[in-house]
Parts: structure tokens; sequence; C-alpha cells
């Protein structure tokens, strides 16, 4: 499965003199922790919620705080650069694993340096949630494409997809495999034949 496949598209994003006020209107609005920050579609930072709070809520003078401190005023100033982005075509484990490693809610996927989408956490759940009978569905009809119609038997449990194919070619079971692995939901996928017995 690739990162286009599940990425969220077009973009809501900003650029480095836009405030931080509305970055910080559009993160409320829409519900994300974060956005890219673009100049001519190129990604050139991500502004996230940590960066729009830190130093602009007041200390309680009451409290002995200091004076005033002058918060800053654009996205540029409080935006993280360089962000981190990843292609399209990359495998959504890679992507997971990045964001995961790196701690990343949201990670911008690009194409040329050209911001095309992002995927959140959000995105990676919602493909983990999706039902067996959905992901079947649309293994059979990716594997349709390939071998012909009702040529496969496609069977889901929790993700893991078992294709059932009546032929032994090693070559289209590979096909097969890489067909049901790239649609969203699946966790692996196994391909036999009708012969053979489970592993």
């Amino acid at each position: 499965m690739r990162a286009r496949q599940i990425m969220s598209s077009p973009v809501v994003a900003v650029g480095p003199e836009d405030t931080v006020k509305h970055a910080a209107a559009l993160l409320a609005e829409h519900g994300f922790t974060a956005l890219p920050v673009t100049e001519d579609d190129r990604l050139v930072g991500m502004v996230t919620e940590a960066d729009i709070v830190r130093d602009r809520i007041p200390a309680d003078a009451r409290r002995g705080a200091a004076g005033p401190v002058a918060a800053p005023r654009t996205v540029a100033e409080v935006m993280t650069t360089p962000a981190v982005a990843l292609s399209g075509g990359a495998d959504v484990a890679m992507v997971a694993r990045v964001m995961l490693d790196d701690r990343h809610r949201s990670m911008p996927i690009v194409d040329g340096g050209r911001v095309v989408g992002v995927i959140t956490r959000r995105d990676l759940v919602r493909v983990l949630a999706r039902s067996d009978a959905e992901i079947a569905a649309d293994v059979r009809r990716h594997l349709a494409r390939y071998g012909g119609p009702g040529r496969y038997t496609v069977e889901v449990r929790d993700g893991a997809a078992t294709v059932l194919d009546p032929y032994d070619d090693p070559t289209d079971r590979h096909v097969a495999r890489v067909l049901a692995e790239a649609v969203p939901g699946v966790v692996r996928a196994e391909v036999r034949t009708e012969l053979e017995n489970p592993a």
C-alpha cells in the first residue's frame, strides 16, 4: 500500500508570512495537529499545535511573572524547518514507522518538493479500522483486473488476506500478493493454490 492511496488531498496549508493567529484558526477549524508551510506549493516547513502555543499564552501577572513578551506574529517565526516529507510512492508501513519513531502526528506527501497530500495518524487508524468485508471486496476487484473475474477466492480475517488461485504459477502468485497487499487495510497477504493446505 502506498502513501498516495491513503493521503488526504487537497492540502490545507499556510504560508510563512501568514499570521500565527490564522494558522491557529485553521488548526482549530479542521481539527488538525499540524499544517504544512508552503511557498509556491513547495514545502518549506511545518507548523504544529505546540509551535502555535509556545510563548503565546501570557503567565499570570498576579504570580509575579515578568512583563509582557512580544509574541511571534508570523508562521515563519514559529514553524519547524526543514520539514520531513515522503513521496506518494512511499510504502505506508515506512510512513507509519517514520511517524511513530520521530513522533510526527502528520506527514506531508510531496511530488518533487510540491505538497500533494498529508497523512495523519488518524488516516493510518482509519485504514486499520476498515471491515474485513470491505477489504476483501477491494482485494477481489484488484485481482479481477489482473486475472479476470471469478479466478481468485479471497478471505480476509483481521486484515490478513488469504487468496486461493486454481492455477499454480509462481509469477501470478507474486503479482496477486503484491496487488492484495496494496489494498488499504491488508496487513499481510498469502496466495496459494486451492489444493494446498494452510501453513
